[in-house]
């Protein structure tokens, strides 16, 4: 029995919405992130997908990024995750490309911080040992912790082995770096102001230092001519018939009790001038001001160069209080005393500041000369005249008083200033002179030095700046001027927990012994056997013999920044050196928050410059901070942090994931509750669109079905050629470690490429032919390959979502991952039909907008109850001819019409037709054929015949 003898019972009863091939598919319409995640992250190490990914590149080119370690105490916060998402997607980015692209996540996990942890926890006062051994197993609890973070949050990597500085053969690594350091002539002992903080008892790194406000006194001083006559002289007068003074100004009154010069600068003119309280030597240029300042009058009676008060000496301004600061204070001449501020005479206390110290030394002072009484808790020693046993804060107003009791305190003052403070503790720190061991920056000696380098490090680096590429370009400049302007690098600390500097002082002389290169040696094979530990326990005598009584064995350790700075050499080159370039111990990239030019960045710069000649990158990417929508640093202090466990528990990683791609981190990443909702949205608009494209092609057998690409309907050619477009664009983004346009770009796809016309277009095709019509095939191939494409494009930051539908969509064909595929190749596209159809793109819009004009004022409903007539320029006419009848299906109206016109003009008028019941078109055969008396003539010939054809769209 043929349709058309149907009874009239059985005809009324036809579902022709069951006859619509409907899309259908599995992948749900929402995604119930946080739920499903952890299960998803559970597969990914079930299944060992990382090892999957090594093995699906093995042999092919490698690309490295090298793990900046993040530190190993605390959980994470949401810096952290953009730090690790950032790296995750640029390493599945270069996997998709093709790239045997390792992943190898490190932990820095000496130093400071974990430390006082222990210290907080059990006390002060633990033994080495003991330390040590608390250290190593809270930093393994942490690590821990914060793997398990960074897993939830998507990112893939070889979690079971990571780097940690504390492994054994990392520890011996860095001990071998730091004899490669002296073999070449890098590394010298000396005694020299460094940063000094009180909380961490040790000296500090430059990058180790930031700058913040701090109240300080600021207070004016006279130093007593101690020759009068000459001062007399110098200023070309035959006597001096009163007292006379030169006038220092200070911001560190505890600097004082440690004077032992004056600065002045030679080319400077000074002024003696006469008052009420004596004579006064100051700048010429700040007269005026110091005895406003000093609530004086006076007449200036002399000028002279600073050059003509060399080595005239005055005496220190409490030296007649007591005899213990009985001294003098000579005038040397340095081109750091200005006219800037203050009296143009600098107060100089060698062990508390770099340019005093240089003035001092170059001045002859000896080494055990310099004057050095602030003990490394910030504590005077207690035979310190007057103020000892007193803490330097404590004692600036005791000692203010002191002066102004001399009769030498002339003006007293507070002042709001920038001042260096400590990275960590973020207390002020000082200038302290203490016997450290430094990396040199120029020309000098080393010593132990067996092939000295040819250039001095400054040099290397500065030229190794050069040849890396920065991302963005302006940290090149930010690292140039901080290397060309940095001091010698103290790369010794005084603490417990850290890689020692393995070596053995002379108790008199100070001088490291003369096998020093052999026992660095040793200690880095002792300590590959058994750790730092292993150092600690070390007797002397097993090693000096009978010379153990004439050494000291040394105690301090390797600044933290010489951990993670030497990584490259015994992570690259040792302990994870398949995840390395053949060539060498040199990464692709690194990347890390823009602090790090002063940190990371910084040191493995130098180290590797000092082995290598070269940097260990050959590029930089650099982030910022993550900030709330007010652009506040996100603080628990402030309460403003968006906290990365809670938001996946909420939201989902995915949206974590998916904000920090769509964020434009060369500037500061802002985040709260509105913004990650905004996120959520475009997530949504983009799952819908991976979920259409899944549902129509769910009963597509791509070798059963697939249309060969020369055959498609012209529309699916031109999806094609635009999708290859788009994924031009994409890639070169992904090239230069770009996500957020990548990210804009694809949430415009979605809706307007795809959404808005070409799946628009595309859906009574799909829904009303025959399922297995060459035109519905054709539609299928198109969308084929566009989910393919669009899968790679969006997995390296959504990442649980892309595998999630690729399992659907290549079902039994998926291989182990997306992430073991590559990036889609299209074949040959017609690259000439995208600027037809963007043209005709643009007449849909137009007409879009006419027939809803129309719509409000009631003439229509839908689209498809309009027939369109257009009027067309010459161009445009022969374009739209192009589209023969399938025009009403480009424009989604029952009817369309072009005829040429002067300009664009779009008549709308309701079809007097009635209504198919099936494809919703209205049409003049609707009921034509009395069998199916409520579709159209083509929907029938769909259902029961050969089938419509279309012939583009």
């Amino acid at each position: 029995m043929t349709d058309a003898s149907k009874p009239d019972a059985q005809q009324d009863k036809t579902d022709y919405r069951s006859t619509l091939n409907l899309p259908d598919t599995p992948f749900p319409m929402r995604g119930d992130l946080p739920k499903r995640e952890p299960g998803w992250v559970q597969e990914w190490e079930d299944q060992g997908v990382y090892k999957k990914l090594r093995d699906a590149r093995c042999g092919k080119p490698k690309f490295v990024l090298h793990d900046g370690p993040p530190y190993a105490n605390g959980q994470i916060h949401m810096g952290h995750a953009v730090n690790k998402i950032l790296k995750d997607m640029i390493v599945k980015a270069r996997q998709l490309e093709g790239f045997d692209a390792a992943y190898i996540p490190g932990w820095d996990c000496h130093g400071l911080p974990i430390e006082n942890q222990i210290e907080k926890t059990y006390g002060r006062g633990l033994p080495r040992d003991e330390v040590q051994a608390k250290s190593r197993a809270y930093a393994a609890e942490q690590i821990d912790q914060q793997r398990t973070d960074f897993k939830r949050l998507g990112v893939l990597g070889d979690w079971d082995h990571p780097y940690r500085t504390m492994d054994f053969e990392n520890e011996a690594g860095e001990i071998r770096v730091l004899k490669r350091l002296f073999e070449r002539g890098f590394v010298y002992r000396g005694l020299k102001p460094v940063y000094w903080c009180f909380d961490c008892g040790s000296s500090l790194a430059e990058f180790e230092i930031e700058y913040a406000d701090k109240h300080s006194p600021a207070v004016d001083v006279a130093f007593l001519s101690a020759e009068p006559a000459k001062l007399a002289a110098a200023f070309g007068l035959e006597k001096l018939d009163k007292e006379a003074f030169t006038v220092i100004w200070t911001t560190t009154p505890w600097t004082i009790p440690a004077n032992q010069a004056l600065n002045l600068n030679p080319e400077l003119p000074y002024a003696l001038v006469d008052t009420e309280r004596g004579y006064f030597v100051v700048a010429q240029a700040l007269v005026e001001k110091c005895l406003a300042r000093w609530n004086l009058s006076g007449t200036t009676v002399a000028v002279t160069p600073g050059k003509s008060l060399e080595l005239l000496k005055f005496k220190h301004p409490l030296a007649h209080v007591h005899p213990g600061y009985d001294r003098e204070s000579p005038v040397y001449l340095a081109d750091y005393a200005t006219a800037d501020d203050g009296t143009g005479v600098v107060h100089s206390a060698p062990a508390y500041g770099v340019d005093d110290f240089n003035s001092c030394m170059a001045h002859g002072l000896a080494f055990k000369d310099i004057l050095n009484p602030v003990q490394g808790n910030g504590v005077y020693e207690a035979e310190l005249p007057l103020f000892g046993g007193q803490h330097i804060w404590k004692a600036n107003p005791v000692i203010a008083q002191a002066l102004q009791d001399a009769g030498r305190l002339l003006a007293h003052s507070k002042i709001t200033h920038s001042y260096p403070h400590c990275w960590r503790h973020k207390s002020p720190v000082i200038y302290r002179a203490a016997a450290q061991w430094f990396v040199r920056m120029d020309e000098g000696d080393g010593v132990f030095t067996v092939d000295k380098a040819d250039r001095t490090l400054r040099q290397t680096a500065l030229a190794a700046i050069e040849q890396t590429s920065f991302y963005p370009e302006n940290g090149r400049a930010r690292l140039h001027d901080m290397i060309a302007g940095r001091p010698d690098w103290c790369i010794s600390r005084q603490r417990s927990w850290g890689v020692p500097l393995p070596i053995f002082l002379h108790k008199d002389s100070g001088q490291p012994h003369p096998r020093t290169l052999e026992f660095i040696e040793r200690a880095a094979q002792l300590v590959e056997a058994g750790g730092v530990e292993a150092w600690s326990k070390l007797d002397p005598v097993e090693w000096l013999g009978a010379e153990a009584e004439q050494y000291t064995k040394g105690q301090d350790i390797l600044d933290v920044w010489f951990d993670s700075g030497s990584t490259f050499e015994h992570v690259l080159k040792g302990s994870h050196a398949g995840a390395a370039h053949e060539t060498g111990p040199e990464a692709d990239l690194y990347l890390e928050g823009h602090d790090q030019h002063r940190g990371w960045f910084h040191s493995s710069l130098l180290i590797c410059c000092a082995l290598h000649g070269r940097a260990p990158y050959r590029g930089l990417l650099t982030h910022g901070f993550t900030v709330d929508s007010k652009g506040r640093k996100m603080s628990k202090s402030l309460g403003n942090g968006v906290d990365p466990q809670e938001t996946s528990k909420k939201l989902g990683a995915e949206i974590i994931r998916l904000w920090v791609a769509a964020s434009d981190y060369s500037g500061d990443i802002a985040g709260d509750e509105k913004i990650l909702a905004r996120v959520v949205d475009g997530y949504r608009r983009i799952r819908n669109t991976l979920r259409f494209l899944l549902a129509n092609v769910s009963d597509f057998d791509v070798a059963a079905d697939a249309v060969p690409l020369d055959q498609l309907l012209e529309a699916d050619r031109y999806a094609l050629a635009r999708a290859a477009q788009f994924q031009e664009e994409i890639l070169a983004h992904y090239q230069r470690y770009e996500f957020h346009p990548v990210v804009a770009k694809l949430q415009v796809y979605c809706s307007e490429d795809l959404g808005a016309f070409y799946l628009d277009v595309l859906k009574d095709r799909l829904y009303t032919t025959a399922p297995k019509s060459p035109a519905r095939r054709s539609a299928q191939t198109a969308l084929w390959h566009i989910t393919n494409a669009m899968l790679r494009w969006m997995a390296p930051f959504l990442s649980f979502t892309a595998e999630e539908a690729w399992k659907i969509f290549a079902g039994k064909s998926a291989g182990d991952s997306i992430f073991t595929e590559t990036y889609w190749t299209f074949g040959a596209t017609e690259s000439a039909l995208i600027d037809k159809w963007n043209r005709i793109h643009e007449i849909r819009d137009a007409v879009n907008k006419a027939i809803e004009e129309v719509r409000t004022t009631g003439a229509i409903g839908s689209s498809l109850q309009a027939e369109v007539t257009l009027g067309v320029n010459a161009e445009d006419l022969a374009l739209l001819s192009s589209l023969g009848d399938d025009l009403k299906f480009v424009l989604i109206t029952s009817a369309a019409n072009a005829v040429l016109a002067d300009a664009l003009s779009i008549t709308v008028t309701p079809s007097s037709h009635q209504k198919c019941e099936r494809c919703w078109h209205y049409r003049a055969d609707v009921g034509a054929n009395p069998a199916h008396p409520t579709i159209c003539g083509r929907c029938v010939s769909n259902l029961c015949g050969e089938g419509e054809t279309r012939s583009v769209a």
